[in-house]
């Protein structure tokens, strides 16, 4: 008996090892996703269209284009299209494709490195994880954390093999910040690391900018509440800030673009914004913290009036949404049908089954910290994480991209929540309210379960059925316009430029030496403007914009969906000729692939 007792003194004590634990769940959310994943894999990339694009913009640094060039040369009119994506995400991936080319050929590297790269990150993802739970509930918030981090992985698209866009990067960085501004020793060094994250977190994309500054804003805050006992941390993360966002501007930015501001990316707007930012925090942190806490506040708020002031004359673009400025013709045949970039009330109209997998959880967070700040039950702690789960939460009623950080970020108050429930239910054994209380509150805090139990309310059971079977088996209707067979005639013909729909246009880069008009970038206007125009114009009109384009091959796809569109918007225009199989004739009908989706034709000028 006496082993046995040491015994599970000692797996408990492995258990409740931080790293252990990160280790054991990383292994088996890993071992789980390849198994899901790699049977029916037809392709090593991601299936959006923004995992196409990160390879062929990764391919492009490796043949030598320059650290500081993104322009996709072979996208949209003439002088191409310059990205706003960060090279500090093809930097890592580059690098796993060199060494994996050291053994294994190209193809062969790049499905390596597309593998490896997105599982990896769920390492550092589940350790912010542990790390947070673990500093406001122990061990048991820590383990019930880490389920919950499982299950939002393996039920998102974010870590999947061949997921390599900058998604996945910055939920680690949220993860992160949240970890480190829960420290209740308020270490230096613990606000440093998230003043790093946040100047990382800026440079890689400007989707967490408004979490990024609530972060801010929350550290500034704890400084004017405490003063002195929080001077060194403040300090700590004002100026890693400052640095960091400092040394990522000049090592990410040409210097011919250092005066230009841009709202999609890291340029002078932000970096002056948040360089400012840390220096006042600084510099309040260091003369006022010993003044009264009326003082501090006062400071603050004058703070906050001069950074609003760098913002209004250095980026005053970006106080609004960059996407604002579109074409609304863009809005209208591309935009509004963009899943991430849809609202509360679009997805409510299109698909209010899944609704609660991305508001119900983050609204029961925040419910639960306004409970316990209302209760004064750790007042502070529940005081940082509202307003990062709010403005998260906020923006998902805009923009439903805003959803996943808003249910990684529930993780922390859910599971100490969690954590203390079932500590009350293992005390009270008879207490069948307790128990209740617990399982409820768990299953609550898990997204998908507010999706499967919106399908059965809203579908009923065959509604569920029908969802598992599109997972396991696939969507009904191949992709027969983007894969590799159904490029391969077009790939076949001498480098031109392409008229193809936005979606395809990723994979055309991809498998193809061809530019092609347009892929589904906000940046590209003029080439998806210029597409969207051939298609609605009437045949004769159709090729003055052919021509003034440059273009000289049309790649048909009948079963696009924006392709339709555009036929059901208007039945005299180009592409509804197509489809009827009314070839202009200044163009040349091409033999067409049985094994592809598109119909090709050439020009006759």
């Amino acid at each position: 008996m006496a082993d046995q007792g040491t015994t599970g003194t000692a797996a408990a004590r492995l258990w409740g090892r931080l790293w252990f634990a990160v280790a054991f769940y990383a292994a088996v959310t890993i071992a789980i996703l390849l198994a899901i994943n790699l049977p029916g894999a037809t392709d090593y990339v991601g299936v959006d269209n923004d995992d196409v694009m990160r390879l062929v913009q990764v391919r492009d640094l490796l043949a030598g284009q320059s650290w500081f060039d993104l322009t996709q040369y072979r996208l949209g009119l003439d002088g191409g299209t310059l990205m706003h994506w960060s090279r500090l995400i093809d930097l890592p991936i580059a690098l796993l494709i060199l060494a994996f080319s050291q053994f294994l050929p190209p193809t062969g590297a790049e499905a390596a490195a597309l593998l490896v790269w997105p599982l990896a990150l769920t390492i550092p993802l589940f350790a912010a994880v542990a790390v947070g739970a673990r500093r406001i509930g122990g061990v048991p918030a820590m383990q019930i954390a880490l389920g919950l981090a499982a299950l939002l992985v393996l039920t998102s698209n974010r870590f999947l093999p061949g997921a390599i866009d900058h998604h996945n990067v910055q939920l680690v960085l949220v993860a992160v910040i949240a970890a480190m501004l829960v420290d209740p020793a308020r270490k230096p060094a613990s606000f440093a690391i998230a003043g790093l994250a946040a100047a990382l977190a800026i440079a890689i994309g400007a989707e967490t900018t408004p979490l990024v500054a609530t972060a801010c804003l929350v550290v500034a805050g704890l400084w004017a509440w405490h003063g002195v006992a929080f001077l060194k941390a403040a300090r700590a993360f004002a100026l890693t800030v400052t640095i960091s966002i400092s040394a990522l501007f000049f090592a990410t930015v040409p210097q011919h673009l250092y005066t230009m501001v841009t709202c999609d990316s890291l340029s002078i707007g932000y970096y002056g914004i948040a360089a400012v930012g840390g220096m006042l925090l600084f510099l309040s942190a260091q003369l006022a913290s010993g003044a009264s806490r009326a003082v501090r506040i006062a400071v603050l708020a004058l703070d906050g009036l001069l950074v609003l002031a760098a913002a209004l004359v250095l980026a005053p673009q970006c106080l609004q949404n960059p996407l604002n400025d579109l074409d609304p013709l863009l809005f209208t045949l591309w935009l509004d049908y963009v899943t991430e970039a849809q609202s509360v009330f679009q997805q409510l109209r299109i698909e209010p089954a899944s609704v609660g997998g991305f508001y119900a959880v983050g609204f029961f967070a925040l419910v639960t910290c306004l409970f316990r700040i209302g209760r004064r039950d750790r007042t502070e702690l529940h005081a940082i994480l509202l307003p990062l789960i709010l403005v998260s939460w906020v923006i998902a009623l805009i923009q439903l991209r805003g959803a996943v950080f808003a249910n990684l970020l529930s993780i922390l108050p859910l599971s100490l929540l969690i954590a203390e429930l079932r500590r009350n239910a293992r005390s009270d054994p008879e207490n069948p309210s307790a128990g209740f209380a617990f399982a409820v509150s768990t299953l609550l805090a898990v997204p998908s379960v507010w999706v499967l139990t919106g399908v059965f309310v809203t579908e009923g059971t065959a509604g569920i059925s029908q969802r598992f079977k599109a997972e396991v088996v696939g969507p009904a209707t191949a992709r027969d316009c983007d894969s590799a067979v159904a490029l391969r005639q077009l790939a076949a013909l001498p480098a031109a430029t392409v008229v193809a729909p936005s979606n395809s246009g990723s994979e055309i880069l991809r498998f193809t030496p061809h530019r092609v008009l347009t892929a589904p970038y906000h940046r590209n206007q003029g080439g998806m403007l210029t597409e969207l125009h051939i298609g609605l114009a009437k045949p004769a009109e159709a090729e003055a914009f052919l021509r003034g384009s440059g273009a000289t091959i049309v790649a048909y796809c009948s079963s696009d969906l924006q392709t339709k569109m555009i036929r059901d918007l208007k039945p005299d225009g180009f592409y509804a000729a197509l489809e009827r199989g009314e070839v202009p004739a200044f163009l040349e009908a091409l033999p067409r692939d049985p094994k592809s989706g598109l119909a090709l034709y050439r020009t006759r000028f």
